[in-house]
């Protein structure tokens, strides 16, 4: 809006009483737009969208995870959204295909402590994120390619292991879940270095890139980003067991 009312970030800051990386910041998305100052920036730019208000309003709503003291998370309320998630896991096995045993054993390992409460909290949020796997009306579609190392380190012990094998192949005969392995036999592939997570949503808005790191996680929007992990996750699935063959493989390793 801004851009087409031929104004600079300098101007606008200044007639919105606001500094310059204030409305930087609230342009790229990184804090939170007041809906007051939503509309005294569309009066100012002499354009109107209802849409922008609404959204500026339910983005002041407390998310469903902010009940069991989740705070700050943002991933989950991208993912509630989104209608379709990518996933490249090289170490461990994705979130939204985690059995109870294996991610309390996650988090367990967590280099933080963690008090019961916390532990628990954590469980539940991710145990709700995977009903929409299961969800009849809504239901999200997961694409997993995951690396044959995610099937063999054991997290947790060989039971848990064992249950978290046999839920992959359960999971892999949804008709709106595909696992795909990247088998040690084929050696090494276009992203060793780490996995990602692309998750699509509706009415063609731009799908975001999700890569965790030490120290937190970053989002990308960028078309160049995004172009980059969708080739890749592209050459990947190419790289990949297809589907059948992934679950083959599950259940030799089950078998071993």
């Amino acid at each position: 809006m801004r851009a087409k009312a031929r104004m600079t970030l300098d101007e606008a800051a200044k007639a919105l009483y606001r500094t310059k990386s204030t409305l930087h910041r609230l342009e790229k998305g990184e804090t939170l737009l007041d809906v007051h100052l939503a509309k005294s920036m569309m009066d100012l730019y002499d354009q109107y969208d209802a849409e922008l208000v609404d959204q500026a309003l339910r983005a002041r709503e407390p998310g469903w995870w902010t009940t069991f003291g989740i705070e700050n998370q943002g991933y989950i309320d991208v993912e509630t959204e989104a209608t379709d998630v990518r996933e490249l896991a090289l170490l461990v096995i994705p979130g939204l295909l985690q059995t109870t045993g294996y991610m309390r054993a996650l988090f367990e390992a967590h280099r933080l402590p963690r008090t019961k409460r916390w532990l628990e909290n954590d469980i539940r949020v991710r145990q709700i994120r995977q009903r929409r796997l299961a969800d009849p009306d809504n239901p999200l579609h997961l694409h997993a390619i995951i690396d044959e190392a995610a099937l063999r380190k054991v997290v947790g012990g060989p039971e848990v292991m064992r249950e978290q094998r046999r839920h992959l192949r359960e999971m892999a005969e949804r008709p709106n879940v595909t696992i795909r392995v990247l088998a040690d036999e084929r050696g090494a592939h276009a992203s060793v270095v780490g996995g990602f997570t692309l998750l699509g949503f509706e009415d063609g808005e731009s799908p975001v890139l999700f890569i965790e790191h030490m120290a937190g996680a970053v989002h990308i929007e960028e078309e160049q980003g995004l172009r980059e992990a969708r080739l890749v996750f592209e050459h990947l699935t190419s790289q990949a067991l297809s589907p059948e063959e992934s679950i083959a493989l599950m259940e030799r390793v089950l078998a071993e």
